[in-house]
């Protein structure tokens, strides 16, 4: 999902009948992320994302509920390097490795339904959930390597393909991902990257900061505590 996605206002949620739009509400795969005025509900079995008021009805859904704390408002406003970063190296060995995964990516985005096709990439970018953590330098080898190749793919290339398919070449050296999708506020927006060991965001912008774990390999909700790396 691209940075700044904006999610669908609804002003109500019947907890006793499917959502207003007509599908289901998954209860088991959804998250609320909630501040004091407003909540975000994120349904990664359908990949629909809604702005609702905070109420008692939003909260008792039956879903994750991941609170943000209230910030000083910014409108959005936050400085960026208007010049394109360096080039940074990577190995060829990592480079190798990322051709195919990227196109791999690329096939399962476009097979299928197309509704379908967040929560198919949502699963692909957790399935190293129970592989050894990977080290800082994995980590960072993958981002950049999922960079390199995916430059002249001729379609939509954001950060949730981005992040999966990086998360996918760490799986394919045995590794786990920390994989992230988040939710930031003012205004409201989604965005998914790969954290290091730390928690850190991985060859990201600072304003990544500014983002909250909806969904980590472990499933809906924040992430859990960091896990010890082998060496």
């Amino acid at each position: 999902m691209a940075r700044g996605g904006r999610a669908v206002p609804r002003d109500r949620v019947d907890i006793h009948r499917p959502d207003p739009g007509g599908c289901a509400v998954s209860r088991t795969n959804t998250v609320v992320v909630r501040s004091s005025y407003a909540s975000v509900v994120l349904d990664y079995d359908t990949g629909t994302t809604e702005l609702r008021p905070t109420s008692d009805a939003v909260t008792a859904m039956g879903a994750t509920v991941v609170d943000v704390p209230d910030t000083v408002l910014t409108w959005g406003t936050v400085e960026q390097s208007a010049a394109p970063p360096e080039p940074a190296p990577v190995p060829l060995r990592w480079r190798a490795l990322a051709v195919p995964v990227v196109l791999a990516t690329a096939a399962v985005w476009a097979a299928g339904r197309r509704r379908n096709r967040f929560s198919r990439l949502v699963r692909l970018a957790c399935s190293g959930r129970a592989l050894p953590p990977a080290t800082a330098v994995q980590a960072r080898y993958a981002v950049r390597s999922v960079r390199w190749a995916a430059q002249l793919l001729p379609m939509r290339w954001a950060c949730l393909e981005d992040s999966t398919a990086a998360a996918l070449v760490l799986t394919a050296v045995r590794r786990r991902a920390e994989w992230r999708h988040g939710v930031a506020l003012d205004p409201v927006r989604l965005h998914a990257w790969i954290a290091g060991p730390d928690g850190t965001p991985v060859e990201e912008p600072a304003d990544t900061a500014l983002y909250t774990p909806a969904y980590t390999p472990d499933g809906p909700g924040s992430a859990r505590a960091t896990r010890k790396v082998r060496p």
